[in-house]
């Protein structure tokens, strides 16, 4: 059994985006009001440096800046993840000395990318993480942009660990995902990461979600994990089938960080432009992201309304 005290890692964790100035520099003031922001949406979490923040477009020390500004700002109220993956072990294994340094609760980290790497160069890259600190580890397993394929065995082999306590899985497969929560126990935490499917992998044995798009409509979310924990698996669905809708139009858009950090800028919450290679929203979009922003919002409001 964990030692670790794993309630604050489950349910709703927004993967948080990275808030940059107008010269494209980390924000630390925006950072801490978008973090605020999330302390009072209800969420659990916030997860700071991964897909959605950007973290792999970011120096070492700007990942550390938008780490201490998190923390800073909600780190006795809601549980910190700091991914800490890098192209580099020693890398990330700066960022995990220094996440435990400022007060995260835990950090993860997807594979070493770019390499084509065998699975005892993964396990080598993440058992120097591991040994670097005393915080609690979560693997992040993401093939389709790591290219790396986490097997079931590597899986079982690294959480008989006592500080590898779980592992978020943006694999498209439920069937993996419940393969996983075998294979890791009970006490194993299994966090779902494609945010169209949270139902699903809550209802196959996750126990909670890690997502980008949590970060423009927390509500939504709240009201799906509401549902499922009190066994109104009807009403949840017709809350996943909403949030689906609203994916797929985020996803319409050049790129889904961009039509995000655009939603938050109309709320005030201005986080600046994605980082190329990442896209902004162009000029002739912004009448579509009003709109959907203002659907989100009416529906931001009835979740609330129904009781979370």
């Amino acid at each position: 059994m964990k030692s670790y005290n794993l309630d604050g890692f489950r349910g709703i964790t927004i993967a948080m985006y990275s808030c940059y100035d107008a010269s494209g520099e980390i924000d630390v003031e925006a950072a801490r009001r978008l973090a605020r922001y999330y302390a009072e949406s209800g969420v659990k979490g916030l997860y700071v440096g991964g897909s959605s923040g950007e973290g792999m477009l970011q120096s070492v020390t700007e990942r550390k800046r938008m780490l201490e500004a998190v923390v800073g700002e909600v780190g006795d109220e809601l549980t910190i993840i700091a991914h800490v993956g890098a192209p580099a072990t020693r890398d990330s294994v700066e960022l995990a000395i220094h996440a435990e340094k400022v007060g995260a609760h835990a950090v993860s980290t997807v594979p070493a990318i770019y390499y084509r790497l065998p699975a005892p160069s993964v396990e080598a890259h993440w058992q120097a993480i591991i040994d670097s600190t005393d915080l609690p580890f979560i693997i992040y397993h993401i093939p389709q942009t790591t290219g790396f394929q986490l097997s079931v065995s590597l899986l079982s082999k690294m959480a008989a660990q006592e500080k590898v306590i779980g592992v978020k899985i943006s694999a498209e497969s439920t069937f993996e995902l419940q393969q996983f929560k075998a294979a890791g126990g009970k006490d194993f935490l299994v966090l779902n990461g494609p945010d169209e499917q949270y139902l699903a992998g809550r209802s196959i044995g996750a126990d909670g979600g890690i997502g980008g798009t949590y970060g423009v409509m927390p509500e939504l979310f709240l009201r799906i994990e509401s549902c499922f924990e009190q066994g109104l698996l009807a009403e949840a669905q017709k809350w996943q089938f909403i949030v689906n809708e609203l994916i797929v139009e985020l996803l319409s858009f050049p790129s889904l960080y961009g039509a995000c950090k655009a939603i938050l800028k109309l709320r005030g919450y201005d986080t600046g432009e994605p980082r190329l290679p990442l896209l902004p929203v162009a000029e002739s979009d912004l009448s579509r992201i009003h709109a959907l922003n203002e659907r989100i919002l009416s529906l931001a409001a009835q979740a609330k309304g129904a009781g979370l």
